[in-house]
């Protein structure tokens, strides 16, 4: 399972109260206006708080003096080419706290349940990969699906040690249901 997915399962599960309604949950998390095709697909980890069927509100800014904010041409490779064929370019300002200022400030305003996304600091993407916070009796830990062949399955990273390898975050909230 990727990253991706493993949000989508977690997100829809979250709001499913009953077996019945994991699948029209599942099309509203993944899909706008849930129509489930290829061009209505929730493309980019910042869909979730800007398409409609709005899934979560972007902390990124509220956690951080620090934030940061860059415009980005999300699907267009450096190259001229997009990353996903028939799927249009989307301006959008993306903000996120480079990973240097991923300090206690940042951490004591996180919850569990979080959505972190590592920042892409190349041209088309808002993140590279996703995964859950989680705070435990040891700290906070990054909850991921990891395709890594190492792991290949869900790890828990400590989040200080997971944020010195990227970037930077970007961070969303999951709305109630």
């Amino acid at each position: 399972m990727d990253c991706f997915t493993f949000l989508d399962y977690v997100e829809a599960l979250s709001r499913t109260a009953d077996r019945n309604r994991f699948e029209a949950n599942l099309i509203d998390t993944r899909y706008a206006e849930a129509q489930v095709d290829y061009t209505h697909r929730k493309h980019f980890f910042t869909d979730w708080a800007r398409v409609a069927d709005v899934a979560a509100t972007d902390m990124t800014a509220l956690l951080s003096p620090a934030a940061i904010t860059v415009p980005k041409h999300l699907n267009a490779r450096a190259d001229g080419g997009v990353y996903l064929p028939g799927i249009p370019v989307v301006d959008r300002n993306i903000t996120y706290i480079r990973s240097a200022a991923v300090d206690q400030g940042v951490i004591n305003g996180l919850r569990t349940g979080d959505y972190i996304g590592a920042y892409a600091d190349q041209p088309g993407l808002d993140v590279t990969h996703v995964g859950i916070l989680v705070m435990t009796p040891s700290g906070p830990v990054f909850r991921n699906a990891s395709s890594l062949a190492t792991n290949n399955k869900v790890v828990d990273t400590p989040l200080g040690e997971y944020v010195q390898t990227v970037p930077g975050i970007v961070v969303l909230r999951p709305r109630s249901a």
